[in-house]
């Protein structure tokens, strides 16, 4: 069986940013967004609040039976940021990823790359 390498790079300003007092909700999400793109779950999620100014906000990570999941949220800002990073060796669809964000939370712009890390990384050869 060949393996994928998708990684998944989300940008997107929100909002309704989650705050401290929220980590119960993204935790929620976060099991949810496994659940939707068929991923098993190995350990975590696991969820801290950085309370450090000018970086304050969410981080949010979970290890999958394929590679992993991270979402950093800055809440100092308005919108709030979002930094969502998926990376699988097992294919999943992308559109469920930025749907179920959507869904969520109150996107007001939201960037992404969708990468096969098998094919689009630049070689640099050394002689």
């Amino acid at each position: 069986m060949a393996l994928d390498h998708k990684h998944l790079l989300i940008r997107a300003e929100v909002n309704n940013c989650p705050m401290r007092d929220n980590l119960g909700y993204v935790l929620e999400w976060m099991q949810s967004l496994i659940t939707k793109i068929d991923m098993k779950l190995m350990q975590g999620p696991n969820i801290s609040y950085v309370d450090q100014e000018g970086n304050r906000g969410i981080t949010c990570m979970a290890l999958i039976e394929t590679s992993h999941i991270v979402l950093h949220i800055w809440d100092e800002q308005k919108p709030g940021l979002f930094q969502l990073d998926v990376y699988s060796c097992k294919p999943f669809d992308l559109n469920i990823v930025i749907k179920h964000l959507k869904d969520s939370y109150d996107v007001t712009k939201l960037q992404y790359k969708f990468l096969d890390r098998k094919t689009d990384l630049i070689m640099i050869e050394e002689n």
